[in-house]
């Protein structure tokens, strides 16, 4: 099976840097829906995870 690439710019915003998210990884979320990107690095293998997580408002009940 061939392998899959994506290639994103790298974009200084003020201070930090953003990209963005190519759409063929989103293919699979209800784009109706918000969601959190969480990104994960192993250490071990030197490299980065995408994970997409349906975004949860807090309840102000949570936070006390």
């Amino acid at each position: 099976m061939k392998t899959v690439e994506f290639r994103r710019k790298l974009y200084k915003r003020g201070s930090s840097f953003e990209t963005t998210i190519p759409m063929p990884l989103l293919f699979a979320i209800d784009k109706d829906q918000k969601h959190n990107v969480v990104f994960s690095f192993d250490q071990e293998t030197n490299k980065w995870y995408i994970k997409l997580e349906k975004f949860e408002k807090e309840r102000i009940e949570d936070i006390e």
